[in-house]
């Protein structure tokens, strides 16, 4: 194992073996990682851990420079376990290079079947016992699609934990893809109207970048397609504390002046680009609606559900709003069929990301039952506009987890476990405890 020391916190690595399928534990085997962070001098100390669960899905955990974020407070309280989730990180990789390892695209949509939150949960469960002991419950951190892994925790394996926070990630237990998007748009909506109240001069801006796109797709420096839809899904950071800030001056850089007139600046593009490939995180596109399946609430695939629902908000319609003299309206957290044109890092993917698309033999994620009879303290922080997670859906789950106590706030936006450094921690913590 590796230790590293850096400001505030010193670092292992810890890699463990875990089954594909957790159902035929003697089978195909994977491996997952997870960075351990503990303050200084407190290496040896008898310390409660805590297992931080990362939104996505398909990212890794974050790779902190020293103590920092919300490790400020947790380290006060905790051992912590930065977990990798299978296929992100430095966990056994899966993309568009390590993909075709598997077969063809219905080998490929199998193998990421077992990549859910179902199979997360239970890694997890294989790390608590390896490091705390299989007697020994700990701590979960769950933010954002970590929340929704956290609450398959509660349904699933409750015995391995002490204690649950969440933040920005109570998911609808019986909300259908459908439903999660057409709850999604409306909130989208608002974010929109709120970024051009904020910025009046973008809303001109960006539906000349669109009339642009429209008739001429740009060519992004990593050979990407930018369309105005894609250009679209820069609404993607609208949600977080600082996105229309950045989405604004993303703009307002947009074209220069050559030979040939006015164009869109290779500056802009390249910023574009950073801001909408997905090279880093493959399984956000191709699992996401998966996340919501589940074949007991609905039995048949998720069909694209963001790209069908959004037929029913024209505003969300580049084409009609252009024509229509109306602002274009950005497009929040939603995956679309056409993206694995536009993205040269998904464009090997796009027959795997169809099969996943109409697969319709999703195990259930969460069990209401046990749910309503959870004996494990828990806290979760529900922010009150939440653009990527519905705000009712998250309260309608907070009433039916028994004892979980949520804390409704307006201060943050979804990244606020991250940008409140750690103060939503600590009131989460105090939560838990029944110290406030």
């Amino acid at each position: 194992m590796r230790t590293d020391r850096l400001p505030g916190v010193v670092l292992t690595d810890h890699f463990l073996d875990v089954p594909l399928d957790h159902a035929v534990p003697d089978g195909e085997r994977l491996t997952v990682y997870g960075r351990e962070a503990v303050a200084p001098g407190r290496e040896h100390d008898e310390l409660p851990w805590l297992v931080y669960l990362q939104g996505g899905p398909g990212y890794p955990a974050p790779r902190p420079p020293g103590r920092t974020s919300w490790l400020v407070s947790a380290l006060d309280h905790y051992r912590v376990l930065l977990l990798d989730q299978r296929g992100t990180g430095r966990s056994t990789p899966a993309n568009r290079q390590t993909l075709p390892l598997r077969g063809g695209p219905r080998e490929q949509a199998d193998y990421l079947a077992h990549f859910r939150a179902d199979a997360i949960v239970r890694d997890a469960e294989l790390f608590r016992r390896e490091l705390a002991g299989p007697d020994e419950p700990w701590s979960v951190l769950g933010q954002s699609f970590g929340g929704f892994c956290a609450t398959t925790y509660l349904s699933y394996a409750p015995e391995g934990l002490r204690e649950v926070m969440i933040t920005g990630g109570l998911p609808g237990l019986r909300a259908t893809a459908e439903d999660v998007y057409r709850a999604a748009y409306p909130r989208v909506a608002r974010k929109n109207a709120a970024h051009y109240a904020r910025y009046p001069q973008d809303i001109e801006r960006v539906r000349r970048i669109a009339a642009h796109l429209r008739e001429r797709p740009a060519r992004l420096p990593g050979g990407g397609r930018l369309t105005a839809e894609a250009f679209q899904g820069l609404g993607r950071m609208l949600g977080t504390g600082t996105g229309s800030y950045v989405l604004h001056y993303l703009i307002e850089d947009a074209w220069v002046t050559g030979p040939a007139g006015s164009e869109l600046a290779e500056s802009f593009l390249q910023a574009v680009q950073s801001h909408l490939s997905f090279t880093a995180a493959p399984l956000f596109t191709v699992l996401h609606e998966a996340i919501y399946a589940q074949r007991s609430v609905h039995p048949g695939s998720t069909g694209w559900a963001a790209e069908r629902v959004r037929a029913e908000f024209p505003d969300f319609d580049a084409g009609t709003a252009l024509d229509g003299g109306r602002p274009v309206h950005f497009t929040g957290e939603s995956v679309h069929p056409w993206l694995f044109d536009t993205d040269p890092s998904l464009r090997p993917l796009k027959e795997t990301a169809q099969a996943l698309a109409e697969r319709t033999d999703w195990p259930d994620l969460y069990d209401a039952d046990r749910l309503a009879a959870n004996e494990v303290p828990a806290a979760a922080a529900v922010y009150a506009d939440d653009m990527y997670v519905d705000t009712a859906h998250s309260l309608e789950t907070a009433r039916e987890i028994r004892g979980l106590r949520p804390w409704v706030t307006n201060e943050w936006e979804h990244d606020g476990l991250h940008a409140g450094g750690g103060v939503v921690l600590d009131r989460l913590i105090r939560m838990v405890r029944g110290e406030v």
